[in-house]
């Protein structure tokens, strides 16, 4: 590692670096999932799934690129290989293709792992006053948590109205 001098001292940069790697991991498999159910998705929903998933791909495509520069900016190798982010990874691979309505389950769990493992990372990185970590990690946090609620509200069956008459409206 070369020698930086950015204001950071060597020990929080290792450490924020480290936890970065946790984060593109992450990232990188949340990626590989919604892209294999972009690929996959089937039933009344298609159309809507299929074209929200790419949404998601694509944002998620320029999030790891952005998490694997900012570990580099730190003087820190980015893991780049499927080895690496199943060792740094805490979103498991999923077999088979699941039914439209398991997908969005899984892809809102695995938002919600994006923001616990971000949220490791923001305390480090505040910590150390990396304010460019912070302030890359609390974007994608903010990113992950309204993909989620998005997510979630898609598995929210309505209640029946009732129309005061006995029977739902």
């Amino acid at each position: 590692m070369s020698n930086i001098d950015i204001g950071i001292s060597e020990k929080a940069r290792l450490e924020i670096a480290e936890g970065l790697k946790h984060l593109l991991a992450d990232s990188y498999t949340l990626y590989l999932q919604t892209h294999n159910f972009h690929w996959n998705v089937t039933g009344p929903q298609f159309r809507e799934l299929h074209l929200m998933f790419e949404e998601h791909y694509i944002d998620l495509a320029t999030a790891v690129d952005e998490l694997a520069e900012r570990i580099r900016t730190l003087g820190v190798p980015a893991p780049g290989t499927y080895d690496a982010f199943a060792k740094y990874s805490s979103i498991t691979e999923i077999e088979g293709v699941p039914s439209a309505s398991e997908m969005v389950a899984i892809l809102n769990s695995g938002h919600e792992q994006v923001v616990q493992t971000a949220r490791k990372v923001l305390a480090a990185a505040q910590e150390s006053d990396d304010e460019s970590t912070a302030s890359l990690v609390s974007d994608r946090m903010r990113i992950h948590e309204k993909t989620a609620w998005m997510l979630r509200a898609m598995q929210e069956f309505p209640k029946p109205v009732s129309s005061g008459l006995g029977f739902a409206a």
